[in-house]
């Protein structure tokens, strides 16, 4: 327990530092949660990647958001002069926080962050770290990761804050949809032809690391699967740049799917961060190979078939009904689903009617009282 004395306890103005992707983002927010629940006048201030940013209007325990594509990030293709470092500095220097809380996951280094708020000022400074930081940390933890133990990513947050003091009892992911998002988004089903308040599920095919995607033929086959089992519309999602893969997996192919049985649709590249956290939230089940849309479902408390490679365990649905479905290929070790062995096939041995299986079984776990959520969230 931190003593009602510490400084902590008082730190009215936090800087809340993510630096990396939306789904990285979503699994801070119960450790978010509980740091504005340690002061009541507290408010929180999150530094993200540009990617992260976007979740900024559906974020409840934020209250303002600084989009900063670190250098030192894995993809970033930032590169700053000194000079604007500089002044990049001088401006966080000028909000006076009085403390800062540094997240990562165990495979990245807090200094660098650790430097940039030593260097603006703030006098409290909190991260993991597994070498002594020495002055650029207030308060740090030896990272006991991956070498005693691995945790899920949200609880290695939570544990973070919980050394300062603050802890809280409800530990689910955040994101709030807009109302207008929901609106429009329902509006958009109907145009469909699809019953927002009826039985249709969410496929997100599309994953930026090969080691992630579950195959596309193996897609295909899930559609004829699903829609021979439980007839029910299906709901594609992705980017824009997904739009013609998403179209090979629903084409009729050799084995077309049934007449009737399954209303097959895609919003791949027509949907906002908003409006895709409210489609979400409105579907009775998601099957997702790609940890965002995974996390984002969860935000919202919608059931997740989660296609997942060994690579990440630590990111797998938290609080809400899932399945996790892998195969035994040896990438624990990987990081970012890039697979150590340098497989690009490590979801190929995943059955297409595992998957339906896993969707069934799920959604007669949950729809009895997923329903009656949705409506009344409406």
């Amino acid at each position: 327990m931190t003593p009602s004395s510490s400084p902590w306890n008082a730190a009215r103005r936090v800087l809340c530092v993510r630096l990396d992707a939306l789904g990285d983002v979503l699994m801070c927010t119960p450790a978010l949660r509980a740091l504005r629940a340690q002061h009541p006048e507290r408010r929180l201030t999150l530094l993200t990647s540009p990617a992260g940013a976007t979740l900024a209007p559906y974020l409840d325990d934020v209250d303002e958001v600084i989009a900063y594509e670190a250098p030192w990030m894995t993809g970033s293709a930032a590169v700053l002069q000194p000079a604007q470092q500089r002044d990049w500095i001088a401006g966080l220097a000028g909000q006076r926080f009085d403390a800062a809380v540094i997240f990562t996951c165990y495979n990245q280094s807090a200094l660098p962050a650790a430097l940039l708020c030593q260097l603006a000022g703030i006098p409290l400074r909190l991260a993991y770290c597994r070498e002594n930081p020495y002055g650029l940390l207030s308060d740090w933890i030896a990272d006991p990761e991956p070498g005693a133990m691995v945790r899920h990513a949200v609880q290695r947050q939570l544990d973070l804050v919980r050394h300062v003091g603050a802890e809280i009892a409800d530990e689910r992911l955040a994101f709030t949809p807009a109302p207008a998002d929901i609106a429009a988004l329902r509006s958009r089903l109907r145009h469909a032809g699809i019953d927002p308040d009826g039985r249709w599920l969410v496929l997100h095919p599309g994953a930026g690391a090969l080691a992630r995607r579950y195959p596309a033929h193996h897609w295909q086959a899930l559609v004829r699967e699903l829609s021979e089992r439980i007839g029910c519309p299906l709901v594609f999602t992705g980017a824009a740049h997904e739009t013609a893969l998403i179209a090979h997996i629903t084409a009729p192919g050799e084995r077309p799917i049934a007449a009737g049985k399954a209303l097959i649709h895609s919003f791949a590249g027509q949907l906002h961060i908003g409006e895709l956290g409210a489609l979400l939230s409105q579907a009775s089940l998601v099957v997702a190979n790609n940890t965002g849309p995974a996390h984002l479902a969860a935000a919202v408390g919608t059931p997740v078939v989660d296609l997942s490679v060994l690579t990440n365990p630590q990111h797998t649905p938290w609080r809400v009904p899932s399945r996790v479905l892998n195969h035994g290929v040896d990438c624990r070790h990987g990081e970012r689903g890039i697979c150590p062995q340098g497989h690009h096939d490590c979801l190929e041995k995943l059955a297409p009617g595992q998957v339906a299986d896993a969707v069934c079984s799920l959604l007669k776990q949950t729809e009895p009282y997923r329903r009656k959520e949705v409506r009344t969230a409406v």
